[in-house]
């Protein structure tokens, strides 16, 4: 399965080390994101679905806006090459020059990790003030819409089932109908490659992603990046950190958090849920 690597491990039971034997881990790889030539940055991924996880970085850094920004995304390289997979070149549409100097240079070129989605920025204000407010009036979302897309997310994580090491990330309309779900071992990558895949599907911009589900905690990156999006609503399975509350407040995004057992903790805005 893509995105699950085999390592020999010996486990202890009872004091009694047993002998090595082959077991699942999740697969983490380096991803260079170029575009138009030009390396932005590199993230530790889980490997599969490189093409949305660009797209859906450059979207949450403002260098894309729409489709029809992007011409195509393509490896580097041939298949043949040693490395082949791990470089991805995002090449503008018909008559776009991608605006690269909206990263910033103290961005550009850093190794994010796989725990970290805003790695090398100036500041904190900085992400702030990128974010475009949501109106807080324009949808609502019913509290079960929410609690439900939660509780069926650990049942789009094949590879946690296997791994127990990987996050996941999925988009909802309204409704809850799923629109996008992908896992990978960072969850900013995951939230990447949901939206990119919705940008390449034409959605982003647009009304119909109106829920944002990860597992874990609500971090500051994913609420960055629903906002980017312009996704209203974000719910987790575990706590929201200060930054994270701090940025929905401002951005006009409902944080839910803990959101498991038929309850949730509402961080922001909980006047959109019905």
């Amino acid at each position: 399965m893509k995105g699950v690597a085999r390592r020999d491990v010996q486990r202890l039971a009872q004091g009694v080390l047993e002998p090595a034997a082959p077991d699942d881990v999740v697969a983490e790889e380096p991803l260079e994101i170029r575009a138009q030539g030009e390396t932005l940055a590199i993230t530790m991924r889980t490997p599969g679905a490189d093409r949305e996880l660009a797209i859906g970085f450059l979207l949450s850094e403002g260098i894309i806006a729409t489709r029809d920004d992007v011409g195509s995304v393509a490896h580097c390289g041939r298949p043949d090459q040693e490395g082949f997979g791990n470089t991805i070149d995002v090449r503008p549409g018909p008559g776009v020059s991608l605006d690269i100097d909206k990263l910033s240079a103290t961005r550009r070129g850093t190794i994010t990790t796989a725990a970290c989605g805003v790695c090398g920025r100036r500041s904190v204000d900085e992400v702030i003030a990128r974010c475009t407010p949501q109106m807080v009036a324009e949808a609502t979302i019913a509290s079960t819409t929410i609690l439900r897309a939660v509780e069926e997310l650990r049942g789009r994580q094949p590879n946690f089932a296997r791994t127990g090491g990987i996050h996941a990330a999925a988009l909802h309309d309204a409704a809850g109908n799923v629109l996008a779900s992908f896992e990978d071992i960072g969850r900013h990558n995951a939230c990447d490659k949901v939206i990119g895949a919705l940008v390449l599907k034409g959605l982003i911009p647009g009304r119909e992603a109106a829920l944002l589900v990860v597992s874990g905690r609500a971090s500051y990156e994913v609420v960055q990046k629903a906002s980017a999006a312009g996704v209203p609503v974000v719910a987790s399975v575990s706590a929201a950190s200060s930054l994270a509350v701090d940025l929905a407040r401002a951005a006009g995004i409902t944080l839910c958090g803990f959101v498991r057992g038929g309850a949730m903790t509402v961080y922001s805005h909980p006047g959109r849920i019905r």
